[in-house]
């Protein structure tokens, strides 16, 4: 993604290895013979497509889809997504859709609710890219719950429009005080040159890797680090192959990562924005959703080179039932799930760890289960994810308060009012000086964040990636506070006087508290067997989903990976006959990359960069060659030469 100082190393030996990398990549992008037509010109596979030719299109009615039910074990944004398909593309009739939910509320990782006895609490928040292509293409047909005759993506739309996201404050220190970490990355030569090579090496060179093994020490110091660790959760312990495809995926993004320009953000908290107008949509389709349905295994039979799902084992009341399958029983599993054993606290209790045991979980019981059938381990090692909750884990707390005197610190912080309607903070605010400690960062999205929620009353969102640590008020892990003591912490760094934070955190404000287990379990260091793919080999009938499953090229921990994996689940199987959107491949555009190197190295023409002698020569050389050339006036719009 970061070009960066190393334009000239990217010229020398950057064509080979990147020639390499989009080869390797492309090649990895479609399912076998996708797109390939038979000789009646139907398409025989799944397949990508970029522009809008087919992505306006409507596909024929899929051959024998009236024979066909389809059972869907997880109703987070993957099930959900499938469920859409299957009903918009697939035509499948609504009431041959079966949506199977342990819990009593749909809507798996994006919840958001108010306890009526804990008060609101979030676990998480979801940020959105403009080229998030399957999410767009689902919510356009979603009616609006809060505007009639409106689509999700167009209320979206419209309200990033007019309330733009940006942050004025990404980072502070002392208290409250503007860190200044200025828009700038702030890369010495050996990171910007190390960004680089990761961005052109294959993944097969990366699997098993971490981000500690091909990034050197002072990687670790920069503002780079400070960005990319807290706004998409990763440790030096992650994978090194995920930081690439991040790194690849939104390269286009360089610019807005300082300070979240290049983010947008839902009116009310995920489960409301976009679970429940999904849900409505699905409902009004005579989809249902079967709630208390705890899935045990999903029995697989091999025959020949075919692997038929035959029956679901689950448990409901307390009773092991099943149900039987043919070959027209369509099963899409949700393998995997990063807020399983999630631990809960309130404003006077701290979350009870006492039930969690290193890799178990419900939904990770499922996934060894189904893993255990496999003949070639085609359906993944859950195991490479779930067996270190000491890596995988961080905590986040929710705090409501509609005290002056925290908001006014706030107000100082954030530059905004909280209480206007419109964006705060603009994404997180992160404590840098608790890096040691609790590596806290905190934000405030749009208010209300509920419907719910009273006009004065102030949502707070906070998290810590470390919670096995003493924090620095407060004098304890994390992960052994309560609600009222992370209030505290929170508090302290924003500037709040020490003498009357205890106050405070307990009359002024109310916190519930979430740690998380596997929260970062998808970024643990992997092989490219370890997640199934969608569709595995042979598969006739099921399909994985979410954020466990393999699709190239794209990210986990955004609501498009799972959402695209629901769309080529349900395109595999049913075979429809419409391209499946590419995942925008900002990383083989030269302009983009010319862009990357020049916010990089924080907006400077490339003869500022401490380059070596023989560099700056070769340098000379090329801008010279380039001269009266479309290559010169890349380079002039990017930034680069002057």
């Amino acid at each position: 993604m970061f070009i960066s100082r190393a334009f000239v190393f990217i010229v020398k030996m950057g064509l080979t290895g990147y020639n390499r990398a989009i080869k390797k990549t492309k090649g990895s992008t479609r399912t076998k013979g996708a797109g390939l037509p038979d000789k009646k010109g139907a398409a025989k596979y799944m397949y990508y497509s970029a522009g809008t030719y087919e992505a306006f299109a409507h596909p024929e009615k899929p051959q024998g889809v009236d024979n066909k039910s389809a059972y869907i074990i997880g109703t987070g944004l993957a099930g959900l997504t499938a469920a859409f398909y299957l009903v918009r593309d697939g035509q499948m009739k609504g009431e041959r859709v079966h949506l199977l939910e342990k819990l009593d509320l749909a809507g798996g990782s994006c919840d958001g609710r108010k306890d009526v006895s804990k008060g609101f609490y979030m676990r998480g928040g979801r940020e959105m890219d403009n080229h998030f292509e399957v999410m767009w293409d689902v919510f356009r047909d979603v009616p609006s719950i809060e505007t009639p005759n409106v689509s999700v993506l167009d209320e979206y739309y419209w309200l990033n429009k007019h309330d733009p996201n940006y942050s004025l404050c990404r980072a502070t220190v002392k208290c409250g005080q503007d860190a200044h970490t200025d828009k700038q990355f702030k890369l010495d030569r050996e990171s910007a040159m190390a960004l680089s090579k990761l961005f052109i090496t294959p993944e097969s060179q990366l699997e098993g890797k971490k981000i500690s093994e091909v990034l050197p020490d002072s990687f670790w110091d920069t503002n780079f680090w400070l960005y990319w660790q807290t706004m998409f959760a990763f440790q030096r312990w992650s994978s090194a192959l995920e930081m690439k495809r991040y790194l690849c995926r939104y390269v286009h993004h360089i610019d807005g990562l300082p300070d979240f320009s290049a983010l947008r953000f839902t009116k009310y908290n995920q489960y409301e924005s976009m679970i429940l107008p999904l849900v409505k949509y699905l409902e009004s389709h005579g989809v249902k959703v079967e709630f208390g349905m705890d899935v045990k295994n999903v029995v697989i039979d091999h025959v020949g080179d075919k692997q038929i799902a035959r029956k679901i084992v689950y448990v409901k009341d307390g009773q092991e039932q099943s149900i039987d399958l043919v070959e027209d029983d369509l099963v899409f599993i949700t393998n995997g799930c990063c807020t399983d054993t999630s631990c809960y606290g309130d404003q006077t209790h701290a979350p009870d760890l006492s039930g969690i045991v290193n890799g178990c979980g419900e939904s990770w019981d499922l996934w060894r289960n189904i893993a255990a059938q496999a003949k070639n381990g085609e359906y993944g090692n859950p195991d490479a994810f779930c067996s270190d909750v000491e890596a995988t884990n961080w905590m986040s707390a929710t705090v409501q308060t509609k005290d002056e005197k925290i908001i006014r610190h706030i107000m100082d912080i954030c530059q905004r009012d909280p209480r206007a309607g419109k964006v705060t903070t603009g994404g997180i605010v992160t404590v840098k000086d608790s890096t040691d400690n609790w590596y806290l960062s905190w934000t405030i999205n749009r208010q209300p964040q509920f419907k719910a929620q009273d006009k004065d009353t102030v949502l707070v969102w906070v998290y810590g990636l470390t919670t096995n640590k003493p924090g620095q008020f407060v004098k304890k892990a994390m992960r052994e506070c309560t609600g009222e003591e992370i209030c505290q912490e929170w508090l302290y760094h924003i500037g709040v006087p020490e003498e009357e934070i205890p106050e405070l955190a307990e009359s002024a404000c109310n916190t519930t508290t979430c740690y998380m287990p596997y929260i970062n379990a998808f970024f643990q260091p992997r092989k490219e067997s370890d997640r199934p793919k969608v569709v595995p080999d042979g598969a006739v009938n099921f399909a994985f989903i979410g954020q466990f499953a393999e699709t190239p090229r794209d990210t986990i921990f955004t609501t498009e990976y799972s959402m695209r994996t629901g769309m080529e689940s349900v395109y595999t199987l049913l075979n429809v006959d419409r391209a499946v959107p590419e995942v925008w491949g900002s990383k083989y555009d030269v302009r983009e990359l010319l862009r990357a190197c020049y916010y990089a190295i924080d907006k400077k023409p490339i003869s500022q960069a401490p380059l070596s002698f023989g560099e700056k020569e070769m340098l000379k050389l090329l801008v010279r060659k380039t001269r009266g050339t479309d290559i010169e006036q890349l380079l002039k719009e990017s930034g680069l030469i002057e």
